[in-house]
């Protein structure tokens, strides 16, 4: 068993998620909030922590088709998005969760272009990602390849169209990261 986390530890919950259509059961489903962004308010509910949310310089389209498409150029050209707000300072932080939805079997590129702008060496890094059918995905391979010097923590991975029920999941893995 984990110890729970020393007084004096604090946690950052950086979070991407996109609204607009999503895959549902093999159609489509649009969603005015993303799944991550209910899975992030979850987190919050449970932990006290401070959060950040990735937004894209360039927003990602409502469309799912166009999002995809997207994605795909963008990881076969190995992108980085610019992000549209200020990076948060991280360095008061002990643990950081990265969470993000699974595009493609690995996180968007755009988690990428923060893990790549920010120092996380010494922090404990806790992926956290919605997905179709893939995860966790790549996202333990990317974070431990980019986050140097960070150690890659257990993860806990919930299906997109399941998020809403993914309370027991989720008081689970906060007990077993030590974060409640």
């Amino acid at each position: 068993m984990t110890p729970a986390p020393s007084p004096g530890t604090r946690t950052l919950l950086v979070y991407f998620s996109r609204p607009g259509e999503n895959y549902w059961y093999g159609g489509r489903r649009d969603l005015e909030v993303g799944n991550t962004e209910v899975l992030a308010t979850m987190i919050t509910e449970r932990v006290e922590l401070d959060t950040y949310r990735i937004e894209a310089a360039d927003p990602y389209p409502h469309d799912y088709e166009e999002t995809r498409a997207r994605n795909v150029r963008e990881q076969d050209q190995d992108a980085r998005p610019a992000i549209a707000s200020p990076l948060p300072d991280v360095t008061e932080y002990d643990t950081v969760i990265l969470a993000s939805p699974i595009w493609n079997v690995r996180p968007p590129m755009i988690m990428s272009t923060f893990v790549e702008s920010v120092s996380l060496e010494g922090k404990r890094v806790l992926p956290v990602t919605t997905h179709a059918m893939s995860g966790l995905g790549r996202s333990v391979a990317v974070y431990t390849e980019l986050a140097v010097g960070a150690t890659i923590g257990q993860g806990l991975a919930v299906q997109g169209e399941e998020v809403a029920d993914a309370g027991p999941d989720l008081e689970r893995w906060l007990r077993e990261v030590a974060l409640v």
